[in-house]
């Protein structure tokens, strides 16, 4: 199977190419303009050598003599070889030399353009001759009166311009090398990086993870919050931003402090902790969360939290409760029933009837009694039956459940699932206080409806409860129970934030605390 290259792999092949690219055409960009900067400096060097040859007075004056070639030939030479040009040629108007650094040149005619010259001007020219091809000048030679009696032509051959760049050629070389290497170690320090943060994934492996990912991400029904190490938030799926109630968007890139979170979620979220199956309160619902730190290569990255929303299985569980309970209730009212039964029975045979009759009536009459207690202050048909479920868990813990007689709460005001959360969870929680007090071991329910308030007041005869933990007792997680998970009077304090209600804790008269909720009727 053929490796696909990575993205670092590409961007270092496509960084070290365009650096080639970008080096090998400044290299050759500069080397054709020092090839035009050293053309330009013979060009500059010729003529002023020619010009100082021509207005040499010795000059002038040896072309007027019968041999000039005597007198010239080992002036030019020492000239040529002085400047270091390559030849330096004395002619006459008809272009007739008088010198040339091959002596067997001597006599022959100049090759190259001189007409300007003739008519007064300096020729500057690249040209093709006796030496090759060459970079020269040809200035007039004027006598005293002004007079053309001659010219001279110095020029350096283009071999000789591109030995001395040659020479250079090392300089630029290193300089090229450097660079490239310089520039190849940059690139390759920058896919190095780029390869640890891509993971050395290729371009269509990200592509795909990223789709299939967010994809994931986005349909799963448990709400996901990614924290990085800065506490800031990295990613909030859908189902997160809707159990949290937070934003489409500008949550992302935040620190959590910064964010509108429940108190619990915050908490979770800024310590870092692990967390296992941790029930939280987000609002009106109830959430387990399960929170772990995420770690690449052994450095922790930061931190995952999961949410799932178990609201309607925590209701259903509540409500199994209460059902599991007054089933035992009952089974342990049966079981009464048939001992009470059995005596009846034994004083019938026994022939003691009046007493029989008068032991069932007793039994007959307690239990219609407390029934029509409760029907009797609570016609809403679900809080009576829960009451009376609750009587009968009371029962079998041996504690005494009253509903006071000045109860008083009909159907309507407040819709039965939050009138059954407040008052469940506020018995439950008297009937686990008095759980192993000493007798008597009573808990008291006052409900009643008014014209803009619902009013829930339990009482009980437990160890009552601190004014310092009032605060506490109504927060997600604190119980005075070592394996108590917390949530029914945090459940009733969501009842009450929903509603702008309001809740206190007194202290009771014979003992045990005083639980009161108010909440407002909306019209």
């Amino acid at each position: 199977m053929t490796r696909r290259w990575s993205i670092a792999g590409q961007l270092f092949a496509l960084q070290v190419l365009v650096v080639t690219l970008l080096v090998a055409g400044g290299t050759i960009a500069a080397v054709l303009l020092a090839r035009s900067d050293a053309r330009d400096a013979a060009t500059e060097e010729v003529v002023s050598v020619a010009e100082t040859v021509a207005h040499s007075p010795n000059v002038a004056a040896a072309l007027r003599t019968r041999n000039p070639t005597a007198l010239l030939q080992p002036y030019a030479e020492s000239t040529r070889l002085a400047t270091g040009t390559d030849f330096v040629v004395v002619m006459a108007p008809d272009r007739t030399r008088y010198t040339h650094p091959e002596p067997d040149r001597i006599g022959e005619k100049f090759v190259g353009t001189v007409e300007p010259a003739l008519a007064g001007r300096t020729v500057t020219e690249t040209y093709v001759g006796t030496l090759g091809e060459s970079v020269r000048a040809v200035v007039p030679i004027r006598d005293t009166d002004n007079e053309i009696v001659g010219l001279v032509s110095v020029g350096i051959t283009t071999k000789e311009i591109n030995r001395k760049l040659l020479r250079q050629a090392p300089a630029v070389a290193i300089a090229t090398a450097a660079a490239l290497a310089l520039a190849a170690a940059g690139a390759w320090l920058l896919s190095r990086r780029l390869r640890r943060q891509t993971h050395g994934l290729g371009p269509a492996e990200m592509t795909r993870m990223y789709e299939y990912y967010d994809a994931v991400l986005h349909s799963v029904r448990e709400g996901l919050v990614v924290v990085d190490r800065d506490r800031r938030v990295a990613l909030v799926n859908d189902e997160g931003r809707r159990l949290l109630g937070l934003p489409g968007d500008g949550v992302t890139d935040r620190p959590v402090g910064e964010l509108d979170l429940p108190p619990a979620v915050a908490e979770l979220l800024g310590s870092g902790r692990p967390a296992d199956d941790e029930p939280v309160l987000a609002g009106d619902r109830v959430l387990v969360a399960n929170q772990q730190v995420t770690r690449f290569d052994g450095r922790p990255l930061g931190t995952v939290l999961t949410l799932r929303d178990h609201t309607e299985l925590r209701s259903l569980t509540g409500e199994l409760d209460s059902v599991r309970g007054l089933t035992e209730a009952l089974r342990s009212q049966a079981h009464e029933a048939a001992n009470r039964l059995h005596t009846v029975l034994t004083l019938v045979e026994l022939g003691r009837t009046d007493e029989a009759v008068r032991l069932a009536t007793e039994e007959l009459a307690l239990a219609q009694e407390l029934t029509d207690q409760v029907v009797g202050a609570v016609t809403e048909p679900a809080l009576a039956a829960l009451l009376l479920g609750k009587s009968a868990q009371a029962s079998e813990r041996g504690v005494d459940l009253i509903v006071d007689r000045e109860s008083r709460l009909d159907p309507g005001p407040l819709p039965v699932r939050d009138l059954l959360t407040v008052v469940g969870n506020l018995v439950d929680n008297a009937l686990e206080a008095v759980a192993g007090t000493d007798p008597p071991r009573r808990v008291t329910v006052y409900a009643r409806s008014a014209v803009d308030e619902v009013v829930v007041r339990v009482t009980d005869t437990g160890p009552g409860l601190d004014p310092d933990q009032v605060a506490d007792a109504f927060r997600r997680g604190w119980s005075t129970k070592r394996a108590g998970r917390g949530l029914g009077l945090a459940l009733v304090g969501q009842v009450v934030e929903r509603y702008g209600g309001s809740y206190t804790v007194t202290a009771a008269p014979e003992g045990g605390a005083v639980f009161t909720v108010r909440l407002p009727v909306r019209s």
